[in-house]
This record gives C-alpha cells, sequence and structure tokens, in this order.
C-alpha cells in the first residue's frame, strides 16, 4: 500500500495504491487523520486494487472528522469491484462519490 499526497487549491488529495485491508489500516487511517483540516479532501481510489471491511472503516472515520472539522470530501476513481463493495455496505449513499479525481475537485 502506498499514498500520495498532493494539494489543489486548498484541497487535499490523497491518492491510494494497493490494497487497504486489515494489516496496514492503522498506518493509512493515521496518515489520513493527519492531514485533515477545514479544506476539501478527496480519496483517488483510481489505483486501488482491494479493500476490505477494515479499509471501510478508515473511509469513515476521514469522512466523519473532516465533517467535524468543516471540510469537503469526495472519494473519486472507484474502480467496478470497489464500487461494488461500496454498493454492497451502503456507502454510496451516504458519500459523495465522483467519476474521477478532476470531476472530484471541481466539486470544490
Amino acid at each position: 500500500m502506498s499514498i500520495t499526497f498532493e494539494t489543489a487549491g486548498q484541497t487535499v488529495v490523497a491518492s491510494l495504491q494497493g490494497r487497504l485491508d486489515s494489516t496496514n489500516s492503522p498506518a493509512v487511517e493515521a496518515e489520513l487523520v493527519g492531514r485533515i483540516g477545514p479544506s476539501g479532501f478527496v480519496l483517488d481510489f483510481s489505483r486501488l486494487d482491494y479493500i476490505s471491511s477494515a479499509g471501510l472503516r478508515v473511509v469513515l472515520v476521514v469522512a466523519k472528522r473532516l465533517k467535524q472539522a468543516g471540510g469537503g470530501f469526495v472519494l473519486a476513481g472507484l474502480q467496478p469491484h470497489i464500487r461494488d463493495v461500496f454498493e454492497i455496505s451502503g456507502f454510496l449513499g451516504i458519500l459523495d462519490v465522483a467519476g474521477t479525481k478532476a470531476e472530484a475537485l471541481a466539486r470544490f
């Protein structure tokens, strides 16, 4: 699992690559939460291969912390198999999801 960060205006973009599961979710959560502020935040999953329930929990924690900080949150680039996991879990109904990183950034 690797995470790269970039800033577009006042929006933080975190791009995840690899697998987000129970073996790395605590470290990923800590790294993402450490970047939360009152600005926008995009999680780019276009290079994410797998997400487990532990990974879904990380997404919820980040979304909750951003809401508390007054920042916006958008998921971007969900591959079909990752999107299926979010759909089955019901997360698509509660999270803002964009097709691409550019679309997500346009929401801020």
